[in-house]
């Protein structure tokens, strides 16, 4: 946002040369101090330009990040700032950086900073609030990635209407991807935005309500508690719920699912010295069973592949997944499945497996997958696949006029597949299509062309992985997948669709970025010894 200055207000700046014009080529990026501030210095068809250091998803140094054409892109978890303006292009992260002035003067760079803003990290882009003369409602169902990124991306786009959002959940919108990981986290700490942003732009937040059903033809939402609510634009952005087991016992008390921040905190709690067993090898499954690992008494894994992971992201990236964490102690039932879950006085007690094994357990946990949040759109015309997503064109549109759709409940045409109708759990591309979906309602033509980033953590260590490989029909390794350190080409048709790395940053964010400027990668660019291609 723009800063006014007072009257007589000093403003301080901070001068420092930080290079010699011929110490960086184009394309090239360093961190550079300026007084006491780290800054990234950038060389762009030879122009330089000088923003923060810091992703502001988790603080990355984006100087170890990829950078293509006019972005750098964060090694870890592939969020995307311009390099001119600071600007946020690519998600996670909400906030853009700060942007210094540079100033080239007898071959030497100068970067200038004022002082005032000395140690800060991060900003946020200019945004209006509600004008109540605006006759003009957005309703936003659901309180995710999806619902927040629209909200504001509405204000950051002059945007001076209600905005509502609704949401199941007792609290506002929260980093999801960050409980299963760490199931004990405070809700200070994962919270998005704090309760004084949503009133200084602007956004009414209602927290533990639900909607029941859409009247489209009426343009009204009814809610559970039987209110009713008129909408001009409608974003429905639900997400999915923990699908449940089906077994006999499957209700009995000690069964859990992970889908809220409570249920963590519940999780957490109820394991502690516990006999655990964990149904499934999801993500989230998986990453459930890493942090128990040293909390639980037992950690037991029930999978029905050979391998966690093995269709994702092949067998070998699955076997070193599994002897990690058979290296803490947890114990793997693989090939196998669950009959029945037995309780004793209401309580689960012990699990029965198909193989006839019997695993004592004090808490189950289910990862096996997610089911759309759209039963409440029963009877609203609006159009459902057959796993009942909501589907979309590419700029986040039902087929209902004014209704808009973006995250997880949706399906939707991924371009670097041919526009291939597709559902994808991704944080990161909720966060994209909730921007698209606030573009489109101001009509502001805007396609969704992300690239799907993902990320999961293991004992501390993460596996990043963009594109999307369902169908692939091969794997090239580089490096070592046994000694933990590799980057993994998935093939399909004689080209790269995904890949997937530990310890090799910032390869799968220099990948995604060339898929996002719509480079074919090729099979034998892939087999190749020398992968300067990649600008390591």
């Amino acid at each position: 946002m723009k800063k006014h200055q007072e009257p007589g207000e000093q403003h301080e700046e901070v001068t420092q040369m930080v290079c010699l014009e011929a110490d960086m080529q184009n394309g090239q990026m360093k961190e550079v101090t300026v007084g006491s501030q780290k800054v990234l210095l950038v060389r762009y068809q030879d122009q330089y330009s000088a923003i923060g250091t810091k992703c502001s998803h988790y603080n990355a140094p984006l100087a170890k990040g990829a950078l293509v054409g006019g972005r750098v892109r964060c090694p870890f978890h592939g969020a995307c700032f311009n390099v001119r303006t600071g600007d946020i292009e690519e998600y996670p992260g909400l906030d853009s950086l700060p942007c210094y002035q540079v100033k080239l003067q007898d071959g030497k760079v100068f970067v200038t900073i004022d002082r005032s803003s000395l140690k800060v990290s991060r900003r946020v882009k200019e945004m209006c609030s509600v004008n109540v003369d605006v006759k003009h409602t957005v309703l936003l169902i659901g309180g995710g990635p999806a619902a927040l990124v629209c909200a504001e991306t509405l204000r950051q786009n002059c945007y001076q209407g209600r905005i509502v959002m609704i949401t199941k959940d007792n609290l506002p919108p929260y980093d999801k991807p960050k409980i299963s990981k760490s199931l004990n986290a405070e809700s200070s700490s994962v919270l998005l935005r704090s309760s004084e942003f949503y009133q200084q732009y602007g956004i009414e937040m209602w927290t533990e309500k639900e909607v029941v059903s859409v009247n489209p033809d009426d343009k009204v939402v009814k809610l559970n508690d039987g209110s009713c609510h008129l909408y001009d634009w409608l974003l429905i952005s639900t997400g999915c719920r923990a699908r449940p087991l089906s077994c006999p016992g499957w209700n009995l008390k000690g069964v859990k699912l992970l889908q809220n921040h409570e249920d963590a905190k519940e999780i957490h709690s109820s394991c502690l010295g516990q006999k655990t067993v964990v149904v499934g090898t999801s993500f989230i499954g998986m990453e459930v069973a890493s942090y128990l690992s040293n909390k639980a008494a037992s950690v037991a894994v029930v999978g029905t592949s050979r391998y966690p992971y093995e269709r994702s992201l092949g067998p070998e990236i699955g076997k070193m997944c599994l002897e990690m964490l058979e290296q803490q102690k947890v114990k793997f039932y693989m090939n196998d499945g669950i009959t029945e879950i037995k309780g004793e006085s209401g309580k689960v007690k012990e699990v029965v497996l198909k193989s006839g094994t019997v695993l004592e357990a004090d808490v189950v946990i289910a990862g096996i997958g997610v089911i759309p949040n759209s039963d409440f759109l029963a009877g609203s015309k609006l159009e459902l696949d057959s796993c009942k997503a909501v589907i979309v064109d590419k700029f986040m549109r039902t087929n209902i006029p004014d209704i808009f759709c973006a995250g997880d409940v949706t399906a939707f045409p991924l371009t670097i597949r041919g526009d291939q109708r597709i559902r994808i759990g991704h944080w990161q591309m909720s966060q994209a299509q909730g921007r698209v979906a606030a573009l489109n309602m101001l009509k502001k033509p805007t396609k969704i062309e992300s690239v799907p980033f993902f990320w999961t953590v293991l004992l501390g260590k993460s596996i990043r992985y963009t594109g999307y490989g369902e169908g692939y029909t091969e794997i090239i390794f580089k490096g070592n997948v046994d000694e933990r350190k590799f980057l993994a080409f998935y093939i399909r048709e004689e080209v790269v669709v995904a890949a997937a790395s530990l310890m090799f940053d910032p390869a799968v964010a220099r990948l995604a970025e060339l898929m996002a400027t719509g480079k074919i990668i090729t099979k034998a660019q892939a087999q190749a010894d020398d992968l300067s291609w990649l600008q390591m």
